[in-house]
């Protein structure tokens, strides 16, 4: 194994207290939100003491925010895709789009014109994923699949690329995107990144990062495809079971990463580097 080119010394516990969470997003005032294992919805605050503001049932999965109303879209299993606002107030959004039920609604991102892509990932080794797109008024279709266990989506800055985690074949996915929304052919980015790929960010060079669920790591690829072991947790403390992850502090420089295998969130700095903005940051 390549040596980390960060130090496990230099993650550091944010937020502690939460039930296994599976993702972390930040809201337009720069308030981090995070999910819980029995679908809790928690807002934490800047001393990373965490707030219960909704109890959905069922597994809290990935979250977004509307660049429209700002509203919180959460991925729920048992349910489907689920808004929640900022009192607590949630209702069901979508449970499918065009015939298809969603089996696992996995992973939301959400385009600048606030059209709403979001990955099912199906059974697991099923090859039975599905990505799907939801206009603003709640209209959607399936634009893509089958695939593998469809995961993690990242959407570059003008929503011209779409990136996909492929967990059960250690794959990232990328498709072009219309104007109208819609995918071109799909190719594969890049194969064998660790152990069960699930959530992607990317920074405002381009490059995308990935946090592998089975192997404790995180991987950075370049837009050339050079692949980096950004870090790595022998002992699965600070890096444990990643999930998603999210950019924050002032200047977009602190990646934070979800650990479904504990009760944190962690958080490092990278020098130099800045997190790419989400259609809701603008």
């Amino acid at each position: 194994m390549p040596t980390p080119e960060i130090p496990i010394g230099r993650f550091e516990v944010f937020a502690t207290g939460l039930d296994h969470p599976e993702c972390v997003a930040f809201d337009r005032d720069g308030r981090l939100w995070a999910g819980g294992e029995a679908g809790q919805i928690y807002r934490i605050d800047a001393a990373g003491k965490p707030e219960t503001v909704a109890s959905l049932g069922g597994f809290t999965g990935g979250l977004a925010f509307s660049p429209l109303d700002h509203a919180l879209y959460a991925c729920n299993p048992a349910l489907g895709l689920v808004r929640v606002d900022a009192g607590g107030r949630h209702f069901v959004f979508a449970t499918g789009a065009g015939g298809h039920t969603m089996v696992t609604p996995n992973y939301p991102v959400f385009d600048r014109r606030g059209r709403l892509y979001v990955s099912d990932s199906g059974k697991w080794k099923a090859r039975d994923g599905a990505l799907l797109r939801f206009e603003p008024d709640g209209t959607g279709r399936v634009i893509g699949g089958p695939f593998g266990y469809a995961n993690g989506l990242a959407l570059d800055d003008d929503g011209r690329a779409l990136f996909m985690a492929e967990s059960d074949t250690d794959r990232i996915l990328r498709f072009d995107v219309d104007g109208q929304g819609d995918l071109g052919p799909v190719e594969v980015y890049a194969e064998g990144v660790g152990r069960l790929p699930d959530g992607l960010a990317l920074d405002e060079a381009g490059n995308l990062y990935i946090a592998c669920y089975a192997s404790d790591e995180i991987w950075r690829i370049a837009p050339s495809r050079e692949r980096t072991l950004l870090a790595w947790d022998h002992h699965a403390i600070l890096v444990s079971r990643p999930t998603n992850l999210a950019w924050g502090g002032a200047g977009l420089d602190e990646l934070y990463l979800a650990n479904l295998g504990r009760t944190t969130v962690t958080r490092t700095r990278l020098t130099g580097v800045r997190g790419q903005k989400l259609a809701h940051q603008f």
